[in-house]
This record gives structure tokens, sequence and C-alpha cells, in this order.
């Protein structure tokens, strides 16, 4: 069955089906030997012969990871100005898997990686719901309010970010926790939200993704996603 190009590069793993529009648009792509540049371009998975900078595209194995990334870990595979990522966690030739989404450097908890621009696109995107549970500790004590203006809004920087809900699960000794809910995940999205309010962020753990809970899993470790936590992760739209 004919599927669009920038989906069947996403299914090879070379990018999220977004970045495969790029790579497309800028003709690094050709079909049966000629440079394609229309993102309408459907081709024949197993006929069709793809190329990506002039090198063979196949279709991969779908692989669905659940992570603990930990403290001081970029979230990708390599990167030569980063002393620790995600990559150096996982099996070594598992090269095709990215970040659905990101934690930054110093936050920590549960990282989906995939293969698959699809299930990125459906994790990711806030019109599919799929919200995220932060568990946050705060220095300090907050303001009467501050959960509910977070809930409202707040524009930082030409941009307006907000929790879909929060409360705070404990105050005292000169720090708060706080359970935060997200739809998106802007950059630095809650830290930026604290520091509006000059509070700094002292710990970020992303605990939940959806129904998926970070459960016992170390730091460091991961495992894959079973086929019932992908049913009730990606329902029939």
């Amino acid at each position: 069955m004919p599927v669009r190009l920038q989906k069947f590069l996403a299914d090879a793993g070379i990018a999220s089906r977004r970045a495969s529009e790029q790579i497309i648009v800028a003709g690094r792509v050709t079909v049966n030997g000629k440079v394609v540049t229309e993102l309408g371009t459907r081709v024949e998975p197993g006929s069709d012969r793809v190329q990506l900078d002039g090198q063979p595209v196949a279709t991969l194995k779908k692989l669905y990871v659940a992570l603990n990334k930990p403290v001081g870990y970029t979230c990708t595979r390599k990167d030569p100005h980063a002393a620790n990522v995600v990559g150096q966690l996982l099996p070594a030739d598992w090269t095709s898997l990215y970040s659905v989404g990101r934690l930054d450097r110093e936050s920590e908890g549960l990282l989906f990686l995939t293969n698959d621009g699809d299930f990125c696109l459906r994790i990711t995107h806030p019109r599919y719901g799929i919200r995220k549970k932060y568990l946050v500790t705060v220095e300090g004590r907050l303001r009467p309010g501050l959960i509910e203006r977070f809930r409202a809004g707040v524009e930082i920087e030409g941009e307006r970010l907000r929790i879909e809900g929060g409360r705070i699960v404990s105050s005292g000794h000169g720090a708060t926790i706080l359970e935060l809910d997200l739809a998106e995940g802007r950059y630095r999205e809650i830290r930026r939200l604290f520091e509006s309010e000059e509070l700094e962020v002292l710990r970020l753990v992303r605990m939940q993704i959806g129904p998926i809970k970070l459960g016992e899993l170390r730091p460091g470790r991961w495992r894959t996603l079973t086929p019932a936590e992908l049913k009730t992760l990606l329902p029939p739209l």
C-alpha cells in the first residue's frame, strides 16, 4: 500500500515525520533514482527504491522504549559537546532511536525513545491530549494562588506557558514539592514558569506519560513498552 514519502522515512527511523519533510524539501531523497522534493509524493514500500544522500533506506522493525533518564544526560544519541547522552544507556545497535520529546540535562525521569515517527507525533502533539505528570521540588514556599496562575497561563518571552493541573504534595524544610500535569512539552517549560516567580527548581522528575508510569524503573535503566501499553497510548483516532 503506497504511503507518503515522509512517513516512509519516519518508519525507517531516519527522523520524525516533521524532520523528514525538511530532509525531502532539501533535495536529499531520491525515489527510483530521481530527486523528489514534493511532500505529497507516495512510495510503495518493498517496491520503490528510496535513497537518502545516496544510501538505501529500508523500513525497520519498530521499537518503543521507556527509559529512566538520570540527571546529567542529554536527550540525544550522539553529541560531541555533551559529557553524557542517553544513547550511552541503550544497546549499541539501536542507532535509529530518537527521543520522544525531551527532558533537559538537569531533569530526570520517564523518557520514551522510538524509531516510529507516527508514535512520536501522537505522544508529543497537544491535539492528541497525552498528558505528562511531573514531580517538582522548588526552593521555598509558594505564594497563594500560584498553581491557579500557572493553570491560567503565563506569557514568557512571547510564549504562553501553562499547566493543565497541579497540587502541592508537601511543604516544609525550606522546600515545596508539587505534582504538575502538562499537555505540551515546550522548552524548559516548568523551570521557566517558576523562574518567572523567582523560584528555583531543585529537582524535576517526569513520573508519567499518558497512562504509563515510571514505576520501579531505576535511573539509567530501560525497558520496551508492551503491546498492551501501546494500545493504551495509541487508541484509534
